[in-house]
């Protein structure tokens, strides 16, 4: 009887230990099922906020007129990458489809996910899977774009600068950490704003935040042609107050006709000058408007050429231009020879750096030159200078299409806000003190044409998972 009454308490406990174990094992499962669970649900709302990240900045780049669907896809891969990296023990597949007319562009992330507790409830493996697609509703194409691809501050504002172009792009091809650079309390806003390297501005307000790694894009314009230089034009007699010969100073109010300007062009004084409709080339020198001066035309384009093109717009001067409307240089406010190997910058020219027997249109002004030109952060190559220090040049209605050129613009007033819309292609765009900028989109107020390639249009972005 004792031996039966040990083997039964013997055989009750066992059951009671084997009842034990099989509750803990239940309830470490229940647990280690939750623990498992918050982590699929972390790693999946990681990969789905990478997917969606990733096809809206394709999506952005898709409404630039120069987009490619494999750069497109290679902006999904980094992005998707940096904001969910893949892990060794469970490498993800990506896979990313832009659709062939660049209105669409869809994500799709798979991950096979290794459970810490799912082989105690024969679960060792789940499968998690995102999808997120982006449409594109509409074009947005470009309305600033910086093509020096190595340098830092190749789209730069300092002090108080602005730049406001809500309705379009602002885009730099330059790989540097730095290549877009916001000092102080600038400011830009726009549609989209985009840096093929890096973006440095602290404490600059820059609206929305600039999407960095972009790939760099083509100039858009590169096919243009440049329009014929003919044989050197004169400016009318009474145009210059001392009827001087040999140079194309207008101290007199005057009507110019189009042509080659050799040398280039230097109003001053308090001269008005209206310009007749036609291509203005200045050849082998800049165009100058200085202390009162004005200058007007519509209808009107400029061709810089040699290496003291350039232009300076003087701070108490008033400039008024619109682009032509038809012909070769029709969209088109400016545009320069692509090469540069010497620049001279015009207000250098203006100080009487340069030797006045090579220079005669240039004489010694009887008021001090504007201060020197603030240099750039950094240059891959030489550039011709163009810059705007007027405080009344509220029309520049066109494209300036500066490949070889950097646009300095250190006025304290508007720039263009009165124009219906104003698109710069440059080597550099540079701001300093406090101008605003505007680059505006208002095509139906005017018949002057955007260059295929560039300009704003408005673009939406539709998101579904």
């Amino acid at each position: 009887m004792l031996r039966l009454g040990s083997r039964a308490l013997t055989d009750r406990s066992g059951s009671v230990a084997l009842t034990f174990a099989l509750s803990a094992v239940v309830l470490l499962g229940l647990t280690g099922g939750g623990i498992d669970y918050a982590r699929l649900a972390a790693r999946r709302s990681q990969l789905q906020n990478a997917a969606d990240a990733g096809v809206l900045a394709a999506g952005n780049y898709l409404k630039l007129a120069v987009s490619t669907s494999a750069a497109a896809k290679s902006i999904v891969v980094d992005t998707v990458n940096a904001q969910a990296a893949p892990r060794p023990e469970s490498p993800y597949a990506l896979r990313v489809d832009v659709a062939d007319d660049k209105t669409s562009v869809a994500a799709t992330v798979d991950e096979t996910v290794r459970l810490a507790f799912g082989g105690f409830v024969g679960v060792p493996v789940v499968k998690v899977s995102v999808r997120s697609t982006v449409r594109v509703v509409g074009k947005m194409r470009l309305c600033l774009l910086t093509l020096d691809p190595l340098a830092a501050g190749t789209f730069e504002l300092e002090k108080s600068a602005e730049v406001t172009a809500q309705d379009c792009s602002l885009y730099s091809n330059s790989m540097s950490p730095r290549g877009m650079v916001g000092k102080d309390s600038a400011y830009a806003r726009a549609q989209t704003i985009c840096s093929a390297g890096g973006f440095d501005g602290a404490r600059a307000n820059f609206a929305p935040p600039p999407q960095t790694g972009c790939p760099p894009i083509q100039d858009p314009l590169r096919d243009r042609a440049a329009p014929p230089i003919g044989d050197c034009t004169s400016i009318p007699p009474s145009a210059n107050s001392k009827r001087a010969t040999g140079g194309n100073l207008v101290d007199q109010s005057a009507t110019l006709d189009p042509g080659t300007y050799c040398g280039g062009l230097h109003i001053t004084k308090n001269a008005s000058v209206t310009l007749r409709a036609g291509t203005y080339v200045m050849k082998d020198g800049p165009l100058i408007v200085d202390q009162t001066a004005a200058m007007a035309g519509t209808d009107v384009a400029f061709y810089f050429t040699g290496n003291k093109g350039g232009l300076l717009f003087d701070k108490k001067t008033t400039v008024s231009l619109s682009a032509p409307t038809t012909g070769p240089m029709a969209g088109l406010l400016m545009m320069e020879e692509r090469t540069v190997s010497d620049p001279v910058d015009p207000v250098a020219l203006l100080a009487g750096v340069v030797d006045q027997a090579v220079t005669p249109l240039l004489p010694s002004p009887p008021t001090p030159p504007p201060p020197p030109t603030p240099p750039p952060l950094a240059a891959t190559k030489p550039m011709r200078t163009y810059r705007i220090i007027s405080d009344d040049a509220r029309t520049m209605l066109g494209t300036l299409y500066l490949p070889a050129g950097r646009v300095v613009i250190d006025a304290d007033k508007p720039v263009a806000d009165q124009s219906a819309y104003t698109v710069i292609v440059a080597q550099q765009v540079n701001l300093y003190q406090g101008p605003n900028l505007y680059l505006n989109a208002n095509y139906d107020a005017t018949s002057v044409p955007v260059p295929k390639g560039v300009g704003p249009l408005s673009g939406k972005l539709l998101l579904s998972q």
